[in-house]
C-alpha cells in the first residue's frame, strides 16, 4: 500500500516561485493498493493531476472521500478525469445524512452556474453516497478496504477517515480540524486526555500513517482558535499517545513559503526529540509517496 500527496495546501491554491518545492495545489491524497481500486481523500486542485495519472495506470474504479464541502476541498472535482472516462466506476462519499442530501450538496456546485458541467451530465455517472461519523463505508465494487469516518471540529463540520487495507495497514486522514482540547488541557500539556481526545486517540490507535491538518504555528493557533485548524505540536502529541508510526504535517497555509516550511519541519523534529517523542514526523510535499 502506498500513499501519494497530490495537493497539500489549505484554503486556496498558490502558484509562485516561493512554493515550488512543497507545492501549491489544495488537498488531495491518493491511497493505492495493487489489485484494489484507489481511495482518494478530497478533491482539491491536486485531483486534476491525479486523474490524469490514473487514466491508463490504475484499476478502473475509485472511491473518493470528501472531508467537507468547503471550496478548497471540492474545486477540482469537475476536473477529475475518471468522471469522464468510459468504463470507470466512481463512488463519492459526501458528509450527509441521506442520499438525496449528499447528491444535492454536490449539485449545488456542479449546477451549470458555478461550473458549466452539471453533476447529472458526468459520463461516469458517479455513485454519490452519504457518509456519517462512526458508520463504516464500503469502497466501490466491494473492494477489501475498511473505511471508517470520524467527526472533526471545523466550522460547518468535517469528517476524518481511517482506511485499512486487507492486510491491516492503515492511514488516517484528518483535515480540517481544530484541537480537541483547550489550551492548558489534555494530551498536549501532559494532562489526562479530554473526553473528546479519548475518542480521537481510539480512532488513531496504532495507525501506520496519520495525515493531520497543521495549518498554523502554535502562536497563530492561539490567535485563531475557532477557525477550525490545528498546529504541529498538538498533532505530534496525539500521535505519540496513540502509538502512531508516522505523522505527515498537512494543509499548509497558502502564505507559507518553501523556506518557512523547511524550517518548520526541522523545528518540530527538534521539539519532538526534546520531548522524547518516538513518532516519525515529516512534512507532506506535493508528489511525495510513502510506502506502508
Amino acid at each position: 500500500m502506498k500513499v501519494t500527496f497530490w495537493g497539500v495546501r489549505g484554503s486556496i491554491p498558490v502558484s509562485t516561485a516561493q512554493v515550488v518545492r512543497w507545492g501549491g495545489q489544495t488537498s488531495c491524497v491518493q491511497v493505492h493498493h495493487a489489485g484494489l481500486g484507489d481511495v482518494v481523500f478530497d478533491a482539491g486542485t491536486g485531483i486534476r493531476g491525479l486523474g490524469q495519472h490514473m487514466i491508463g495506470h490504475a484499476a478502473k474504479r475509485v472511491t473518493l472521500l470528501l472531508s467537507h464541502l468547503h471550496v478548497d476541498h471540492v474545486i477540482g472535482l469537475p476536473f477529475f478525469a475518471p468522471m469522464y472516462a468510459p468504463g470507470w466506476q466512481v463512488k463519492v462519499g459526501v458528509p450527509a445524512y441521506t442520499s438525496v442530501d449528499a447528491r444535492g450538496r454536490l449539485e449545488a456546485y456542479l449546477n451549470g452556474t458555478f461550473h458549466p458541467v452539471r453533476l447529472r451530465e458526468l459520463p461516469a455517472d458517479p455513485d454519490i453516497v452519504p457518509v456519517r461519523a462512526g458508520r463504516p463505508m464500503e469502497a466501490v465494487g466491494g473492494d477489501g478496504w475498511h473505511i471508517l469516518p470520524f467527526r472533526l471540529r471545523h466550522p460547518g463540520g468535517s469528517l476524518g477517515y481511517r482506511v485499512t487495507s486487507p492486510e491491516g495497514a492503515s492511514v488516517v486522514y484528518l483535515t480540517d480540524t481544530q484541537p480537541f482540547a483547550q489550551p492548558g488541557e489534555g494530551v498536549m500539556y501532559g494532562a489526562e486526555p479530554t473526553r473528546a481526545e479519548k475518542g480521537l486517540l481510539a480512532f488513531l490507535q496504532g495507525a501506520d500513517l496519520v495525515v493531520y491538518d497543521t495549518m498554523y504555528d502554535r502562536d497563530e493557533y492561539l490567535e485563531r482558535m475557532d477557525w477550525g485548524h490545528s498546529y504541529p505540536e498538538y498533532a505530534a502529541s496525539l500521535c505519540e499517545a496513540a502509538g502512531v508510526g508516522r505523522l505527515a504535517l498537512f494543509h499548509h497555509s497558502p502564505d507559507a513559503t518553501d523556506d518557512q516550511l523547511d524550517a518548520r519541519e526541522v523545528r518540530l523534529r527538534d521539539w519532538a526529540e526534546g520531548e522524547g517523542l518516538s513518532v516519525a514526523i515529516l512534512g507532506a510535499r506535493e508528489g511525495l509517496t510513502l510506502h506502508l
